[in-house]
């Protein structure tokens, strides 16, 4: 990708990023036993569970919130790119410090791909604006946290 297509590309993605609030709030109510309702400022919820019966760990929501940061990057970048994503999908596999506190140590992300006109190069590219720029979730990570991402480009249509 040449220069002059990467800073329109980032100029294009200016006004997405910019529209972020700077301070985001949230709150966490207690139901019963240790199952808990998380709330957005928006009303978006999210139920934690200690025992994973009712809802997710909290380490559970925040693997998939890195997806989802690196996963919204992505896309918007490829369509930039004129990428045509007929389906788009992230395996995450996250592997914990055994002892107290089990924070992660390493991620390791899988990018599926369908669609046209998309290419390793683009891609790449993609991947390496999310990691080194844009993806809030990653860059408020521990810095010792190892976080790999593969893709595969898959041919014909999606399942």
């Amino acid at each position: 990708m040449a220069d002059q297509e990467i800073e329109a590309l980032e100029e294009e993605l200016k006004g997405y990023k910019e529209k972020i609030m700077t301070t985001t709030k949230g709150w966490i109510e207690w139901d019963k036993d240790l199952i808990f309702v998380g709330r957005t400022q928006r009303g978006y919820e999210i139920d934690f569970d200690a025992k994973v019966e009712w809802g997710c760990m909290p380490t559970e929501s925040l693997l998939l919130s890195l997806g989802g940061c690196l996963s919204i990057d992505m896309v918007s970048f490829l369509t930039k790119m004129r990428c045509e994503i007929k389906k788009f999908k992230v395996d995450l596999e996250g592997e914990r410090n055994p002892t107290p506190p089990q924070y992660y140590k390493a991620i390791k992300m899988t990018v599926h791909l369908w669609g046209n006109n998309i290419t390793d190069k683009k891609v790449q590219r993609a991947i390496s604006l999310s990691q080194e720029k844009y993806c809030s979730v990653y860059h408020s990570l521990r810095k010792d946290l190892k976080v790999t991402v593969d893709y595969q480009i898959h041919e014909g249509e999606p399942e």
